[in-house]
């Protein structure tokens, strides 16, 4: 009996703390899409400085390198937007999984396209960092 309540305290406490966890991911994430393309800072405050990156066609990578490819002004407006659906984060105490369906809309070109991406999530001084990134294209349906 003893060890049931202590065990439904456990689960009360943990319970928020998850919770909040997982609101913070949630909002980092979506934060950080919505930047992404053109907001330096925001590379900076996502990404781990460990780092390791395996883009959609292939090649691996870490922070230093997106950090260059943010330092050189697009020669050519933005054009593409990005949003997250389907995100499933879960957690493993100050470790997390973040697997979500990315979107990104050219609006110049009026194209479409979608990547599977799963992110390796660590907290560390308080901050939930990406610590592996891996992005699949996904076809596009004929």
């Amino acid at each position: 009996m003893r060890s049931m309540v202590l065990a439904l305290l456990f689960t009360i406490t943990v319970t928020p703390a998850v919770a909040e966890d997982k609101e913070d991911l949630q909002k980092l994430l979506i934060d950080f899409i919505s930047k992404a393309a053109s907001d330096p800072q925001a590379h900076q405050r996502f990404w781990a400085e460990d780092l390791v990156y395996t883009s959609s066609n292939g090649k691996r990578f870490g922070k230093s390198e997106i950090m260059q490819g943010m330092q050189t002004p697009p020669t050519e407006p933005v054009t593409t937007s990005y949003a997250a659906e389907e995100i499933d984060i879960r957690l493993l105490g100050d470790t997390a999984i973040a697997a979500f369906k990315l979107s990104a809309n050219d609006s110049s070109k009026g194209e479409q396209s979608y990547y599977f991406n799963t992110g390796m999530f660590v907290k560390r001084d308080g901050e939930w960092r990406a610590l592996a990134w891996q992005a699949t294209r996904i076809p596009p349906t004929e």
